[in-house]
C-alpha cells in the first residue's frame, strides 16, 4: 500500500502575513519625513573682530623723543583726525626763550630728515617766539609761554565734551527759597484785606 507524502504547505512571506505591520516598517514615519523637510538651523556667525584703530605715523614718535630730549616745556599731543584735513596730529610745546624754541625746531627738523622724512615747511624761525615745523601727518608748534597762552591751541583743537541733553517737557524746578526769607504776600484784594489789621470801633 502506498502512502502519500502530505503537500508542505507553502510559506507565505512576511509581507503578506501582516500587510499592516509591512508597511509600517517598510514606510518612513510621518515625523521622520517632517524632521527630514524641516530646514537644519544655520549655525551662528562668528562675531567679525572689531577692526583695530589706525596706528599714529612714525613721525609722531621722532617728534616725542626730540621734545623729551631737549626738554620742552608741557609738551601736548592733539589728535584731530576727523577735525581738519592739514595733519592728523598736533603736537604744542613751549620753550623757556626764543633760543630755546629755536634750537627744540631745528632739532626736529634734524632728526626729520635723517629718518628720511623730508618737512614741508618751517615757519617763524627768525622770530623765535612760535616756530611750526610741518611734517607729513604732524603739525609740530613750538611757542613761548605767553604766545600759547594768548592763542589757545589746545582750546580750539580739542573736541568739545558733549552737553548733557535735557528732558522733552520737563519743566525747570524753581529754586528752593532760602531760609528766613520772609514769605510772599497774597496778590489782590482779598490778600490786602486778609493782611491788613482791623481798626477798633470808636467810642460813641
Amino acid at each position: 500500500m502506498t502512502t502519500r507524502k502530505p503537500a508542505r504547505r507553502a510559506v507565505r512571506p512576511a509581507a503578506t502575513r501582516n500587510p499592516a505591520k509591512a508597511r509600517s516598517a517598510s514606510a518612513p514615519s510621518a515625523a521622520s519625513k517632517v524632521s527630514s523637510r524641516a530646514p537644519k538651523p544655520a549655525a551662528p556667525r562668528a562675531a567679525s573682530p572689531a577692526a583695530p584703530p589706525p596706528k599714529p605715523p612714525p613721525q609722531l614718535k621722532l617728534v616725542r623723543d626730540v621734545l623729551e630730549d631737549m626738554k620742552a616745556v608741557d609738551a601736548r599731543v592733539l589728535d584731530v583726525r576727523g577735525l581738519t584735513d592739514i595733519a592728523d596730529f598736533m603736537v604744542v610745546a613751549s620753550g623757556t626763550s626764543d633760543r630755546h624754541v629755536r634750537s627744540i625746531a631745528q632739532r626736529v627738523v634734524q632728526q626729520a630728515k635723517a629718518s628720511g622724512v623730508r618737512p614741508f615747511g618751517v615757519e617763524g624761525a627768525g622770530d623765535g617766539e612760535w616756530v611750526l615745523v610741518d611734517l607729513p601727518d604732524v603739525m609740530v608748534h613750538v611757542m613761548l609761554p605767553r604766545v600759547r597762552e594768548f592763542y589757545a591751541l589746545e582750546q580750539l583743537w580739542e573736541a568739545p565734551a558733549p552737553k548733557p541733553v535735557a528732558a522733552v517737557g520737563a519743566k525747570p524746578r524753581r529754586a528752593p527759597a532760602a531760609r528766613g526769607a520772609a514769605p510772599r504776600k497774597a496778590s489782590g484784594s482779598g490778600g490786602a484785606r486778609s493782611g491788613a489789621r482791623r481798626r477798633p470801633p470808636r467810642a460813641g
